[in-house]
């Protein structure tokens, strides 16, 4: 059994089905029970899809305003970011970043 991180459901695909499981739950389509293995499902998912889907580089420039190790767990945030890959380069206003040791997913 891998071990996972719950930070994806804090991204904006996971508060849209964390809000609709929560919506299926209340309307009783859904078991509280059956949601909740919806999201450990979603968590593992993610974990493999990034590991092993995922093969482009980015490269990210901008002001550090806030940083924070706490857990095992880095948070940035960054203002006036710019993200480049070999194609694009993409201005963001303010990004947070939060970056856990991958050797933490192994048991």
């Amino acid at each position: 059994e891998m071990a996972t991180f719950e930070l994806y459901r804090r991204s904006t695909i996971g508060m849209c089905l964390t809000e609709t499981l929560d919506e299926m739950v209340s309307n009783g389509v859904l078991s509280p029970e059956l949601a909740i293995q919806v999201l450990v499902q979603f968590d593992k998912s993610m974990t493999e899809a990034l590991e092993s889907q995922v093969k482009s580089k980015v490269s990210i420039k901008g002001h550090l305003h806030t940083y924070r190790f706490c857990d095992n767990v880095w948070t940035f945030i960054l203002q006036d970011a710019i993200f480049k890959n070999e194609e694009n380069q993409e201005n963001v206003g303010r990004v947070k970043i939060v970056a856990c040791d991958s050797k933490l997913l192994t048991q």
